[in-house]
């Protein structure tokens, strides 16, 4: 247990000075869970001088997109120290920005044999229903997912994944080169429909601090993170 706490540790504190190199601005607090194959890193005031003038002036596209370029070359360099410390190899990489909240989210899955979906086999307060609304604002706002699985990491951190989520104009629209354009789009969209949901405090029985989500076109799939606060 206090090895996997300095593990936790050290990344934290290697993924904030990387951060603070590319933004100028560290975040004030960074928090690591494990539990293969997954790694979440929860960030907390992450908000640079420009940003927050930005922020102000409504012009959260141009921080999104600035920060897209960032990742670009960041996420290398988090796989590298999480292979390093952790012995994970990580295989598919998500993050999303909380701007509002000036937090964010990476997310790492390292290769794995076992199918993920025996996740579904475990169960916490709330699966089912969290399921069937996951699965409602999905129809909403394209389609039924062909599956949707989720894992508790820990009592304030829990992963939802869906496979399957894509129509056919976006899939066409990826083909011609808008995957950017199209993913700044299902940001606003879709976690406008997360944010505005009353049902996941009811669902869950605890207060949802922050929601998270990001999509890998590639694979067809996509990522939500609810960071909870099991005390509320």
């Amino acid at each position: 247990m206090d090895q996997e706490k300095n593990i936790q540790s050290d990344l934290a504190s290697h993924v904030a000075r990387l951060l603070r190199e590319a933004f100028g601005k560290g975040p004030q607090s960074v928090y690591v869970s494990i539990r293969r194959p997954f790694i979440v890193f929860y960030l907390r005031g992450l908000l640079s001088p420009t940003e927050k003038v930005l922020f102000e002036q409504d012009q959260v596209f141009f921080i999104q997109q600035t920060r897209d370029l960032l990742m670009k070359s960041l996420i290398p360099e988090v796989r590298a120290y999480i292979s390093l410390l952790a012995g994970m190899q990580i295989r598919e990489f998500y993050y999303d920005w909380g701007l509002h909240n000036h937090s964010g989210v990476f997310v790492g899955i390292e290769s794995y044999e076992d199918d993920p979906g025996l996740f579904n086999q475990e169960m916490y307060f709330g699966k089912e229903e969290l399921h069937l609304e996951i699965a409602s604002i999905s129809q909403h706002v394209q389609k039924l997912p062909e599956e949707i699985y989720s894992c508790m990491l820990n009592e304030r951190t829990l992963l939802v994944i869906r496979n399957g989520i894509l129509i056919s104009i976006e899939k066409e629209l990826i083909r011609l080169g808008y995957d950017e354009k199209l993913k700044l789009a299902k940001r606003n969209l879709e976690k406008g429909h997360l944010h505005n949901n009353n049902h996941f405090h009811r669902i869950l029985n605890t207060k949802v601090i922050d929601v998270f989500a990001d999509w890998d076109f590639e694979l067809d799939k996509s990522v939500f993170v609810f960071m909870l606060n099991p005390t509320q």
